[in-house]
């Protein structure tokens, strides 16, 4: 007897949109089009010595810059781009750039989209500014443009970019050995998704996390954002 082939769920599909290069804004951290003129100055301050690291570059493509001229001239390259889709991430009180990401690999007709190339800057790491970027890419990917995966990708040797990836609710789908040749080394790299049907939970524990009341008065928070997206995951009402 032959067997039926197997097919996966039909769904009405209809391709998502594409990014635009407009404005995100949250409590703590707006995401608007890459400037390279006016953000090169700022950005290279805090992304260089004396505030940052120079290993701050180590997995990302290019970096670090010998001095704002040559950076200015990789971000206008970037501000040219359609696909990596590049957004500036500035302070709401006085717009100041202290980040970067950005949309890529975008695929409107199976709704696939990554967020990637993301660097935040001295004053935004490990802040709840960093956390409310994440989310509101992610919010707009899914909700305003109708995606149905949302997928982070990494060196596998980048122990904590993968750590953030499961902190911000990615699950973690495994390693492509031999994948790319970055700054002349091997990399392989780690690949993790939300999917569209996992976002309402997921994005109910960033919400669950981002409330004030989550915060002590010394700014400290009182619940783990990587706990309630593990609750999440795990079909946990948060609340």
């Amino acid at each position: 007897m032959e067997t039926e082939p197997q097919f996966g769920p039909a769904l009405g599909w209809h391709p998502a949109g594409r990014p635009e290069r407009t404005v995100l804004e949250g409590r703590h951290v707006h995401l608007r089009p890459l400037d390279a003129l006016a953000d090169a100055e700022p950005l290279y301050a805090e992304s260089h010595p004396p505030a940052a690291d120079p290993a701050h570059w180590a997995y990302l493509p290019g970096g670090p810059y010998r001095d704002v001229a040559e950076y200015r001239e990789t971000l206008v390259i970037d501000q040219r781009s359609e696909d990596p889709l590049f957004f500036t991430l500035t302070q709401p009180a006085d717009q100041r750039p202290v980040g970067i990401a950005s949309y890529l690999r975008i695929t409107p007709a199976h709704g696939s989209i990554e967020i990637g190339h993301i660097w935040f800057g001295a004053s935004l790491r490990r802040s709840t500014a960093a956390t409310e970027a994440i989310y509101l890419l992610a919010a707009h990917a899914f909700d305003e443009l109708g995606y149905r995966r949302l997928e982070w990708k990494c060196n596998a040797l980048n122990q904590a970019s993968r750590r953030a990836a499961e902190r911000f609710g990615f699950a973690f789908e495994g390693v492509f050995r031999h994948h790319m040749v970055v700054k002349d080394r091997n990399r392989d790299t780690a690949w993790y998704a939300i999917t569209d049907d996992e976002w309402p939970a997921i994005r109910d524990a960033f919400k669950a996390w981002m409330r004030p009341e989550n915060f002590d008065d010394a700014g400290r928070q009182r619940r783990r954002l990587g706990e309630l997206t593990t609750a999440a995951r795990s079909g946990v009402a948060v609340s």
